[in-house]
């Protein structure tokens, strides 16, 4: 089944994004890119020398999702943190240029930022296309303390909230000590969402979820190939994690929306079906879909949010975020699609 709601309903919802106060709890990432030219092979193996142009550090994780919020017009505070290294900083300053709160993120010692360095590599006139990905992780997460006086941080941050992000990456920020916190505040009828690599089955109880098909089929333990078995699989997960509403991602298949009473919606992907680079792709997708949440969103008019924003972030280079102004074409510009396939359809 597919359902599209009103063009005007879902402009006067990104109306309403501005001003809205979202907190973003979980593992921030440093995502590194390094540019360079193909000068020649080298004559010691045969791999490529790469001259470097320039290098840059973006927010990722949940650091990703928060500058999406800021890029949406939402005011964002972020609980996480980073070590005291060049990343970490790296990642604050990328942070507060965003306009994001990082009072809550602590520069710990003795804990590595998990940083995922891209190598993008071209011809004088061609393209930078990634090679090979880096990545260095931490050893261990943050220490009990630091998570323990953070949960104090989460209660504090969330009472003026209008709703929450469970951002895990499976980097150990997303303690039981911090989740238990936020269960209690949705409990109390706070919105929370919840995007987890690996831990999905303990992140239950919230509001909605966003996992991907992959992270579905790990979840089920098997390929979901056809439509009838990923609608089998979402219901069962849906009910299993006591959600509201699932949404899960399926790359260029689009996405598909699990509620509670209501038909399985299918939404198709909007743009184009190849995308330039889906990094942080998921990030922009839950930003999106909770901010939407948060002005009064229902569900489906959310997700078909988030699927405009996935559509024009995949298209843009490295960890990328979706502006107001761009949501708002992509939308008018689907209206008048829609509206030129139902003149064709009448003649």
């Amino acid at each position: 089944m597919t359902s599209k709601p009103n063009a005007a309903r879902l402009l006067e919802v990104i109306a309403r994004f501005r001003g809205r106060r979202l907190l973003v709890v979980g593992d921030l990432i440093a995502d590194e890119f390094i540019y360079g030219e193909i000068a020649r092979i080298s004559r010691e193996a045969p791999v490529m020398i790469l001259r470097l142009e320039h290098k840059e550090v973006q927010p990722g994780g949940g650091g990703n999702a928060a500058a999406n919020l800021a890029a949406l017009g939402a005011e964002v505070a972020v609980v996480g943190a980073v070590g005291r290294d060049a990343e970490g900083r790296a990642v604050l300053r990328a942070l507060r240029r965003c306009g994001v709160d990082v009072s809550a993120v602590p520069l710990v010692p003795r804990y590595r930022t998990p940083t995922k360095t891209r190598i993008l590599a071209g011809s004088v006139h061609s393209t930078r296309q990634q090679v090979i990905r880096i990545d260095r992780e931490p050893d261990s997460t943050p220490p009990e303390d630091v998570l323990r006086a953070l949960a104090g941080r989460v209660r504090e941050l969330a009472a003026s909230a209008d709703g929450v992000i469970l951002s895990d990456y499976h980097y150990g920020f997303v303690h039981p000590l911090l989740v238990d916190v936020v269960r209690y505040l949705a409990r109390r009828g706070l919105l929370v969402t919840v995007d987890s690599r690996h831990r999905l089955l303990e992140l239950g109880g919230f509001t909605s979820a966003t996992p991907n098909q992959s992270e579905v089929e790990e979840v089920c333990g098997r390929h979901l190939d056809d439509l009838a078995a990923l609608e089998r699989a979402g219901r069962q997960l849906r009910r299993r994690l006591h959600l509201a509403a699932l949404l899960i991602t399926r790359g260029k298949e689009g996405m598909s929306l699990f509620q509670d009473g209501h038909a399985v919606v299918h939404l198709p992907v909007v743009g184009s079906r190849e995308p330039v680079d889906v990094t942080g792709a998921g990030d922009t997708v839950i930003a999106t879909y909770t901010l939407a949440l948060a002005s009064g969103a229902s569900f489906l008019e959310a997700a078909h949010l988030a699927n405009h924003a996935a559509g024009i972030v995949v298209m843009k280079r490295g960890t990328a975020t979706v502006t107001v102004e761009e949501l708002r074409a992509s939308i008018l510009a689907e209206d008048v699609r829609d509206e030129h396939r139902e003149d064709s359809f009448s003649r």
